[in-house]
């Protein structure tokens, strides 16, 4: 079975996005604090959430790998659309004129596929590529990847599989880590060790450096790659 492997990374929408309607709902848990320092703070802490939601952020980066072959491509929003030839490996950096080309681009390719595997894309990628792909009419081949959760055909989350579904909940022996942790406990060069995480993003974007952004969602694929190889040759089956 063909397995498609793969990361997004999202940065917020700039708030002139949004009319003045949605800009109250969002801060308007800020917006009722009395104290200046502690309003100011708190409407810090939501901006950074934006990220988050595809209703408040957009894709701009898709990382993709063959599971099999460890070939794929990374697409990503750029200022210079021109593919370097320098760029003719196993991975193939495509640099996106908008979201709409990325989503277009990746719909393509997963119809290629017959099962997924991701680190919390249940929870978080694959809801995040339907939405935005709805909000931009952008055609979605593949609509059954959310499916029946506690199964990891076609979709096998490693977030869910390595914690066996939330058996433990927030505290238990199977609490959940983030995939940097799991990497380090497993011996797997972690995709933070160049000193990018996600919070960085949206400073990232707005600095313009879009290819930076492309080789750290890369290496989060990279590394999901090989964290599944552990977990298919010493947990699967588990019931």
């Amino acid at each position: 079975m063909a397995t498609l492997v793969f990361d997004i990374e999202t940065s917020a929408l700039s708030l002139e996005h949004f009319d003045e309607t949605q800009l109250e709902y969002l801060f308007r848990e800020a917006n009722l604090i009395l104290d200046p320092l502690a309003q100011e703070t708190r409407k810090g802490e939501i901006s950074r959430q934006l990220n988050l939601s595809p209703f408040t952020a957009q894709a701009v980066c898709v990382a993709m790998l063959n599971a099999e072959s460890s070939r794929g491509q990374v697409l990503y929003l750029a200022d210079d659309y021109e593919i370097d030839p320098a760029d003719s490996g196993a991975v193939e950096f495509v640099p996106c004129a908008d979201e709409s080309e990325i989503l277009t681009a990746f719909w393509d390719v997963a119809r290629h596929y017959e099962g997924i595997i991701t680190f919390n894309g249940r929870g978080f990628d694959v809801p995040f590529l339907y939405l935005r792909s709805a909000l931009l009419n952008v055609p979605i081949s593949r609509k059954d990847w959310l499916g029946y959760r506690y199964q990891s055909e076609p979709h096998c989350d490693l977030a869910e599989q390595l914690t066996f579904y939330g058996v433990s909940g927030r505290e238990g022996a199977a609490r959940r880590f983030n995939l940097d942790f799991y990497c380090r406990a497993f011996g797997i060069p972690s995709p933070k060790a160049f000193g990018v995480t996600g919070m960085d993003i949206n400073k990232m974007v707005s600095d313009g450096r879009f290819r930076e952004i492309a080789e750290y969602c890369l290496r989060d694929v990279q590394a999901t790659v090989l964290l599944h190889k552990f977990w298919k040759e010493r947990l699967a089956g588990i019931r």
